[in-house]
């Protein structure tokens, strides 16, 4: 979490799920808990063995492929990358899912209409 702006933060949740992180400034990173997969669905079935892809930090590096050796791996590479849409899209936001500390505020954001959440955003 302490690499470059726009690299890869990835560490293990719990000794057992990797988690991917995306570094914003050092010390802090976003934490990217679920997406709506459109390409390459094959490949995430057969690794995740689950029609449940990328809802939620686990599956969703499973589902990728996320190993611990990418740690540290630029995000504006051809096989790592993220893509911003051409329009403003509504976002959602709300409480932090499974923490404890500070789990009232309003540190976790999603795509509004978006499949693949890990969790429904409060209502």
């Amino acid at each position: 979490m302490f690499g470059p702006t726009g690299h890869a933060y990835i560490y293990r949740s719990y000794g057992i799920h990797l988690c991917l992180n995306v570094v914003a400034r050092p010390g802090e990173a976003v934490l990217i808990r679920a997406l709506t997969p459109q390409v390459g669905l094959e490949l995430m079935q057969m690794r995740r063995g689950s029609p449940f892809l990328c809802s939620g930090p686990g599956r969703l590096t499973q589902a990728l492929g996320i190993r611990p050796e990418d740690d540290g791996a630029p995000f504006d590479a051809t096989d790592f990358s993220i893509t911003l849409p051409s329009t403003t899209a509504e976002l959602l936001v709300g409480p932090r899912i499974g923490i404890s500390k500070a789990k009232d505020l309003p540190w976790r954001f999603g795509l509004a209409g978006a499949g693949g959440l890990s969790r429904p955003f409060p209502r």
